[in-house]
């Protein structure tokens, strides 16, 4: 990453959605931008999880002012990621298909695991450097993140499903700010975080550090009382919690500190903080800069490093949990490489081919995890597995992309339920597939005979050229594409084989 460069993180959070742009310099980020909005998505969600238009029209307007904003971004320089709203609502699809058209970039649903782990790795960078174990906590707007790590490696990580937004609509709906209803609210949230305590509990961590959200929110109304600016502690949430239940309802709440778009979610935010610090034993919590978004920004510079890319750690990890035969994979992923090569029109050090290439050989990397369960319908328990498996680093989207390329290596193409629109995704399975059926010998193909090759003269048709006296000394292979030729026949999309 040359010095200088700009990168952006977009967090799409279930309170608000933010902007973070900085410049990056000898490794370190300084601060060139920052965008904040009061979306409340998730105040948006029914009683069927659905969200509301009313909430979807506020993210896709405050995204196209972001839009505006990013114009000049190339993809690379830009990661967006939604969190727990957008991980919980049903019809997340129709809010995403328009949020990625208007932005511009694609938007990442991450798992809870991963939230927590980006999170971590904003707080970690921007500590200094200590050998103690650090709980990390980020009270979000309907999820609640612990992590307990030391340095920039994070060792535990859990999400919780409560937070300011849904704890302010469960028990704060009216607006009052009553003893009785903080009573209720922290009752509900310990029975919730109760679950964190054999994990998270006061012998695992040396000190306690909050992040983002109502942290930042309830620090910063405590430091404008003249409490210390730089931890929350029991006495000073005892002192905003009556402050509070004095004035009575958050349309009189006139208190410096809490911003406008904070007064609606206070009180569910301020009734999670408190059951927390009394469940797990914090007499203070220390206030920290980072958050979800730097961790992202962080992350966007390791991907340019396969040796620090998290999501090729976890990919390796994952082949030798399951036994996968590495120089197989390996065969595989440089045969569907080239095929991939010679049908895709990006140029080569362009991020889109970088993106689609990745991907690929990630797919062929992973094609035989599900062996070791069963070797009938491997390719289906890969897929499930891939689905199912906590995996640092990916987006589920980027997940189930694997999965429908791990589940279509081999098998009947008309059961897939995969889009064929998406001619590169149509690409990358056309090319695993051959791949694997050129390499079912287990060794290295002689594929100096086979060219591959969008047709000239058809549309969304592949010629697959093979010398005559390959076909005669690799008869089961031919075989193999010829009934590949048949499967492709059942979709929108056709593979010729032709000898030359």
């Amino acid at each position: 990453m040359k010095n200088g460069t700009l990168l952006a993180a977009i967090d799409l959070g279930s309170n608000s959605f933010r902007l973070e742009i900085c410049r990056f310099n000898n490794g370190l980020f300084q601060r060139y931008e920052y965008l904040k909005e009061a979306v409340r998505q998730g105040s948006g969600l029914d009683q069927d999880r659905n969200l509301s238009d009313s909430s979807m029209e506020r993210g896709w307007e405050c995204l196209a002012r972001f839009a505006e904003r990013l114009s000049e971004f190339e993809p690379s320089q830009v990661r967006a990621v939604a969190t727990q709203t957008l991980r919980e609502a049903r019809n997340a699809n129709i809010f995403l298909e328009k949020a990625n058209r208007i932005l511009g970039f694609p938007i990442e649903v991450v798992s809870g695991r991963e939230e927590a782990r980006l999170i971590y790795q904003g707080v970690a960078h921007l500590l200094p450097t200590s050998n103690k174990r650090r709980l990390v906590i980020d009270i979000g707007g309907r999820s609640t993140e612990f992590i307990i790590g030391k340095n920039k490696e994070a060792l535990q990580l859990e999400s919780y499903r409560i937070g300011s937004v849904a704890s302010s609509m469960k028990y704060f709906s009216s607006g009052e700010l009553s003893a009785a209803a903080f009573h209720r609210a922290e009752i509900a949230a310990k029975a919730v975080l109760d679950e964190a305590l054999p994990i998270f509990g006061k012998d695992a961590w040396d000190e306690a550090y909050g992040s983002s959200g109502t942290v930042s929110a309830v620090s910063e109304a405590l430091a404008q009382a003249g409490w210390p600016s730089d931890k929350i502690t029991k006495e000073g949430i005892a002192w905003l919690k009556a402050e509070l239940i004095r004035v009575g309802h958050v349309d009189k709440l006139r208190l410096e500190g809490i911003r406008e778009d904070r007064k609606a979610v206070i009180g569910g935010g301020l009734s999670v903080l408190n059951a927390l610090l009394e469940l797990f034993g914090i007499d203070e919590l220390l206030v920290t800069p980072g958050a979800l978004r730097h961790g992202v920004l962080y992350d966007l510079i390791d991907r340019e490093d396969e040796n620090k890319d998290i999501r090729a750690l976890t990919i390796t990890a994952l082949r030798k949990t399951f036994q996968a035969d590495a120089g197989q994979a390996q065969r595989v992923s440089k045969l569907a490489t080239e095929f991939l090569r010679s049908l895709q029109t990006y140029p080569e050090d362009s991020s889109e081919w970088i993106r689609l290439k990745k991907k690929l050989e990630w797919a062929a990397q992973l094609h035989e995890i599900g062996n070791l369960i069963s070797h009938t319908d491997a390719h289906k328990h890969g897929a499930y597995i891939i689905e199912n498996t906590d995996t640092p680093g990916f987006a589920k989207n980027e997940l189930h992309r694997l999965s429908l390329l791990v589940l279509g290596h081999k098998g009947k193409l008309r059961k897939l339920d995969v889009d064929f629109e998406d001619e590169h995704l149509v690409y990358q399975l056309l090319s695993l597939r051959l791949a694997v059926i050129l390499c079912h010998a287990r060794r290295d193909p002689e594929s100096a005979s086979i060219n591959l090759e969008k047709s000239k003269d058809l549309p969304r048709c592949f010629d697959l050229k093979i010398e005559p006296l390959w076909s005669q000394r690799f008869p089961q292979s031919t075989h193999l594409l010829q009934q590949e030729v048949l499967s492709w026949q059942k979709t929108s999309w056709k593979l010729h084989l032709l000898s030359v």
